[in-house]
């Protein structure tokens, strides 16, 4: 059994894709990002020049640290905010890239089988258990492969549920600060 030029071609041509795909994943991660932290950092200059010009209007050393506690609950609201948009763009980044790996995986199982199957065609006799036992190895790696990525995926939702529970502990207490 030979390759084929065409052959080659078209397993060059999948590679490139997938190559693509991947980069493409990683460049709206990156511009994501970007832009969250461009937001970011324009919203914590504003308020560092909203922040200090109360403090410069203050008229007491009381009203001052009165200010400054009231300045607090919004960062601690912000960073909150900003923690969960990096993990929902690195979630979504997973998710992409992921596809991109099973896509990949199942094209490659694929062209395994009908590389098996074409070779037992052209086997001597007698290599068909040889062949079997080649196919029912690829199912049980396929059937490990599958449930490694379900317990991956509730992983993530366990660790998504627990973030969710933590903001929502972090955003009680500091309202329980408040309101003390």
């Amino acid at each position: 059994m030979y390759v084929t030029p065409e052959q080659i071609q078209a397993a060059g041509k999948a590679n490139m894709e997938a190559l693509l795909a991947v980069a493409n994943a990683q460049f709206a991660a990156f511009e994501k990002l970007a832009t969250i932290n461009a937001t970011a950092v324009k919203s914590a200059f504003e308020d560092s020049i909203a922040n200090t010009r109360a403090l410069i209007g203050a008229k007491d050393v009381q009203e001052a640290v009165s200010l400054q506690g009231a300045f607090a609950q919004p960062a601690i609201e912000k960073a909150i905010a900003y923690s969960k948009s990096v993990y929902e763009v690195a979630t979504e980044a997973g998710g992409e890239l992921s596809k991109v790996a099973e896509r990949r995986v199942s094209e490659w199982n694929e062209n395994f089988v009908t590389l098996l199957d074409k070779v037992s065609k052209n086997a001597p006799a007698g290599s068909d258990v040889a062949v079997a036992a080649l196919k029912s190895m690829m199912a049980a790696g396929n059937a490990a492969y599958d449930n490694m990525n379900k317990v991956a995926r509730q992983a993530t939702e366990i660790a998504e549920a627990n973030v969710a529970a933590a903001t929502e502990t972090v955003k009680g207490l500091a309202k329980a600060k408040k309101a003390a």
